[in-house]
């Protein structure tokens, strides 16, 4: 159920933008009108076409969203005159209603029927999860922020094996000096608490989408490298490697083409592991506010902006972030626990 899970939020992050009811990039259109909505809340909108624009590839509107230059206004009423249509903003508070107008001409057009109109520039608009802070659609929001996380542990991942695998594999080949080395920075980087640690380097680095990315992978190689030491250390001495030896074989050749690919098991769950602790060092980081920057959707963001609505009744809006959080991150620790289990790894939590 785990993989069944973790797969369906890669879908999910891959085609966030087509699934996303708020398809803009970042889903941020904001309507500060309808702001802490609770779910299910619905609204008339009033769309005024904006200035043209420049049309988009379907590749770049899958990974960046729609450029809407359109604006949406919430409105209660509205009224369709010879060369206007007026209307009535949303607001809670009846007293405080004023009526506005638009000219015709701003939709493109000098007159049209009334039910034509409202074919064309008139929608009823569901907010299945509420709205933010800023009246922005919580649930486009959420199905974007999927991809943030999806993204920080690959790339995490990825960095933290490459970097791990090469220093573990070498340590435990070549070991005296070397692994001495190897071994004194792994210790060094080990005592750093990992939070601080992400820390200096974002700051180092500068605040940002990718520096983040950077940062994580940089801090999670340790982990990947004593496995990856001490399975070397484990098989360097079996009868294949000796074969290979005796065939004349380089240390390279053996070490990358012989040893690493029968020890991948226990790096297989380690990652795993580190996929989901990349998540939660992500969603904290971007709680201190240095990672993911606005208006990038980050459910860790998400509750930053939100926590203080816990005291206010509206608990959802940090609540529903923070279970998308601790549901992902539980699946990738089940299916690495699952993974131990099915390859047979002994050691490895």
């Amino acid at each position: 159920m785990s993989f069944i899970y973790i797969v369906l939020c890669g879908l999910i992050a891959l085609f966030a933008y087509l699934i996303a009811p708020d398809d803009s990039s970042n889903a941020n259109q904001m309507h500060l009108a309808i702001h802490s909505k609770k779910p299910g809340f619905r609204v008339e909108m009033l769309n005024v076409p904006g200035p043209e624009h420049q049309k988009q590839s379907w590749i770049g509107a899958l990974l960046n969203g729609e450029v809407n230059t359109d604006t949406e206004i919430p409105i209660s009423s509205w009224t369709l005159h010879e060369d206007e249509v007026e209307y009535k903003p949303y607001s809670e508070d009846e007293d405080l209603e004023l009526t506005k107008a638009v000219a015709l001409e701003d939709f493109g057009i000098t007159e049209v029927a009334k039910k034509d109109f409202e074919e064309q520039f008139i929608s009823e608009k569901v907010f299945f999860l509420g709205t933010d802070k800023y009246g922005r659609d919580l649930l486009s929001r959420m199905l974007i922020g999927t991809r943030i996380s999806f993204s920080i542990g690959f790339v995490a991942v990825l960095i933290s094996l490459l970097i791990g695998v090469v220093l573990g594999a070498i340590a435990g080949y070549y070991g005296g000096k070397i692994d001495a080395f190897i071994m004194w920075i792994i210790n060094v980087t080990w005592s750093i608490p990992t939070l601080l640690l992400v820390i200096a380097i974002t700051l180092a680095l500068g605040k940002g989408f990718w520096q983040v990315f950077i940062a994580v992978g940089l801090t999670m190689w340790v982990e990947v490298a004593r496995v990856v030491r001490g399975q070397v250390l484990s098989v360097k001495e079996a009868q294949y490697v000796t074969a290979a030896r005796a065939l004349g074989y380089g240390n390279m050749r053996i070490l990358f083409k012989h040893i690493i690919p029968n020890i991948l098991a226990p790096v297989i769950v380690i990652s795993a592991a580190n996929f989901a602790s990349a998540i939660l060092i992500e969603s904290g980081l971007s709680f201190l506010g240095i990672g993911a920057q606005p208006p990038i959707p980050s459910w860790g963001a998400m509750i930053k902006d939100h926590y203080s609505y816990i005291i206010l009744g509206k608990a959802y809006l940090a609540i529903i972030p923070g279970l998308a959080i601790m549901s992902l991150v539980m699946a990738f620790m089940l299916m690495g626990n699952a993974l131990r289990d099915a390859l047979d790894v002994k050691g490895v939590k």
